[in-house]
């Protein structure tokens, strides 16, 4: 059993933190989040992040494809091979669609469950033993608050995908917590990404009623609570989905 000590600081200092969907909206916001927090970051993406101007000097880009077992094991072998550990890991690679139910194809299903769903597992089983012999690590995984209301601007794909990942979340935490493995999801609500603005045609910023505290997400509203439950601060947290919605969805 883990010896798991008491919430801290949220700080990664000395930390090593490997970020999926390194390069887009909120997962650059995450890189740049876990940089100023003191973590060395790898920004893994397909699209290879453009990392130059992330203050601190820590962070590396890599192109990853998270649909690939072996891609995943080429990316982490290096990270090890460069750094030694991974402390951090956190699963910000996807892709959306609003297909609805009826016009829904199976090459459609199967592209979204790939990058959603199986681009959680491949890292997760890679990186999830190396975590459990170490005696540690943070793992925050993407959801969405599609999967509590039905979907947003979302299509049935999505919602499934994502209420996978919400499920392996718990797995991971059940069997983690005794070797020191923490594990939670963050569901947003509507942030205003091109991810976003691709299945809803709105440009940032803007303003709704509709959300109590009156505006859309950002990527910095969902890259903190990550910063939170991937540091010491949140060491009596595991195995949760935390709602970042601007109150819009009340569990």
């Amino acid at each position: 059993m883990a010896n798991i000590p008491v919430s801290g600081p949220a700080r990664l200092d000395g930390q090593v933190a490997l970020v999926t969907g390194g390069a887009g909206g909120i997962g650059f916001e995450v890189v740049k989040t876990l940089a100023a927090a003191g973590a060395t970051v790898i920004a893994a993406d397909l699209a290879e992040a453009d990392v130059s101007g992330v203050p601190g000097g820590k962070v590396e880009a890599v192109r990853y494809d998270v649909t690939s077992q072996a891609d995943t094991d080429k990316v982490v072998d290096k990270i090890k091979r460069d750094h030694g550990k991974i402390d951090v890991l956190v699963l910000c690679a996807g892709t959306i669609a609003n297909t609805h139910l009826v016009d829904s194809t199976d090459a459609e299903w199967e592209s979204i469950w790939k990058v959603n769903v199986m681009g959680v597992v491949n890292p997760l089983r890679k990186i999830f033993p190396l975590m459990r012999d170490a005696g540690y690590g943070k793992i925050v995984c993407l959801g969405s608050v599609a999967v509590r209301v039905g979907g947003v601007a979302s299509g049935p794909a999505y919602v499934a995908a994502k209420s996978a990942v919400h499920g392996i979340v718990k797995w991971v935490a059940k069997n983690g917590a005794k070797d020191g493995v923490f594990i939670n999801a963050v569901a947003p609500g509507p942030v205003e990404t091109n991810m976003w603005a691709k299945v809803t045609e709105r440009a940032p910023p803007s303003p709704n009623a509709s959300v109590p505290l009156g505006r859309y997400g950002q990527p910095e509203d969902i890259a903190q609570a990550i910063l939170f439950l991937a540091s010491p601060a949140s060491n009596w947290i595991t195995g949760q989905t935390v709602d970042i919605n601007g109150g819009s969805y009340f569990s």
